[in-house]
């Protein structure tokens, strides 16, 4: 599949649901990763991105107007001996929980599957940055340190609950100037479509953090957007810049 723009595929539809892009910058030497959300309720867009020690989690803007905070209250970033797990529900730390005991992250992700708020049945999306020797097996490319990913969603097949599909991709030494995108929905819709195929391959541009984080905000739904979460990783040195954008700040 060709490399498309990524703005354009974030335009695409007013509803993506939440979203994950990993990739690399055109110059090798940086690791991309940005996670959004997206909301049509009040309780879903009454929420804001804050940082808790080297990841995120989600905090309600207005507590008052809390409903349920089941599916929306997670962290949706963690850091594990400086590898990046983001996905979009808590089976952020069923991951993180996974690791630590030794499985990887496709065998973390066996005990859970789409989320239970039928008829939608939300798929869970996943992503997992890998750096020196947890990227096991990845050639070095001359940034100083290897780097790999994988991406993960768990969904209902076709709407049907009583089965859970289970895909997970794996990409080894990313090329430069590229990375792929993953969300929840189709586009808007009742009941809402689930995510198909593989994740897209998108471009990833010489702009810098500031820049790119900016690029993705502007090109989401106004009316539907919540916030953003953008982190470049030094491949060589794993120092890292972050960005959080709350639509209420």
């Amino acid at each position: 599949m060709k490399c498309k723009n990524l703005a354009a595929e974030l335009g695409a539809t007013t509803y993506p649901g939440r979203g994950i892009v990993i990739g690399r910058t055109p110059d090798g030497k940086t690791a991309v990763c940005a996670y959004f959300i997206m909301g049509r309720s009040e309780n879903s867009r009454n929420r804001v991105f804050v940082e808790e020690g080297e990841g995120i989690r989600t905090e309600a803007y207005d507590p008052a107007k809390l409903e349920d905070p089941s599916l929306i209250i997670y962290a949706p970033v963690r850091v594990l001996d400086g590898n990046i797990i983001v996905t979009n529900g808590d089976q952020t730390n069923t991951i993180f929980d996974g690791l630590k005991a030794g499985k990887s992250f496709e065998e973390s992700l066996r005990t859970r599957e789409f989320e239970p708020d039928g008829p939608n049945y939300t798929p869970r999306i996943s992503g997992y940055m890998k750096f020196g020797k947890a990227a096991a097996g990845v050639s070095d490319t001359g940034s100083g340190s290897a780097y790999a990913y994988e991406m993960s969603i768990l969904k209902s097949n076709n709407g049907d609950p009583s089965q859970c599909n289970r895909y997970t991709f794996s990409y080894d030494n990313p090329k430069a100037g590229e990375g792929h995108f993953i969300h929840t929905y189709m586009g808007d819709g009742n009941p809402l479509p689930s995510y198909e195929g593989e994740p897209t391959p998108v471009e990833i541009t010489d702009e810098g953090i500031g820049a790119f984080a900016k690029s993705v905000w502007n090109a989401l739904d106004p009316d539907n957007k919540v916030s953003l979460f953008v982190r470049f990783v030094d491949i060589k040195t794993g120092e890292a810049d972050t960005v959080i954008l709350n639509k209420h700040h």
